[in-house]
């Protein structure tokens, strides 16, 4: 009975982790590729070749065999890929969207799902929004090229190396289509 008063506050001392999902699959391919007219499914199934490629261009392990992406199109006219990936914050992972143009530049990313109690400051559109136009030449170093969040330090860390990592598996397994603006 002693501790009933300390049950009570638990919840105020405790925090509490809920999932946040922010978008879906289709709410993510049209905030990215809003006047897009068809995604079509096209998973990168990734030989063991190809995973090390990735790594040796990013210096980011790909840790799947298989990546979901699609092929994006506005009225039969290739505009780039949609991908998605997950990436571990602190504890839980991080579920995103990226969109790719066929030259290979980040046009968008969105936090699909974020299930961190603290640190979801990545969602913010004015951070997400430093990795515009960026290429795999790009720089990526966080503090330097990427400003950092304090709090959020490994999601911050975790999403530059996933967005490395996607530029890195669109030139090893994602060319773009003959007749559309390329790399």
């Amino acid at each position: 009975m002693r501790y009933v008063p300390l049950l009570t506050l638990a919840p105020l001392l405790i925090p509490v982790a809920q999932a946040s999902e922010y978008f879906d699959t289709v709410s993510a391919q049209k905030a990215l590729f809003p006047s897009a007219t068809l995604f079509t499914p096209a998973p990168a199934k990734l030989s063991e070749e190809q995973r090390s490629r990735i790594e040796d261009l990013s210096d980011v392990r790909q840790r799947w065999d298989e990546q979901p992406v699609w092929r994006v199109e506005k009225e039969g006219q290739f505009q780039g890929w949609y991908i998605e990936d997950r990436v571990i914050g602190k504890h839980e992972f991080i579920r995103y969207a990226i969109a790719l143009s066929p030259e290979g530049r980040v046009l968008g990313i969105e936090i699909m799902e974020y299930l961190e109690t603290y640190g979801d400051q990545v969602r913010e559109a004015e951070w997400r929004g430093q990795f515009l136009g960026r290429t795999e030449q790009s720089g990526f170093k966080l503090g330097k090229d990427i400003r950092n969040i304090s709090g959020a330090t490994l999601s911050c860390r975790n999403i530059t190396n996933g967005v490395k990592r996607l530029l890195a598996l669109q030139q090893v397994a994602l060319p773009s289509p003959v007749g559309s603006p390329g790399k």
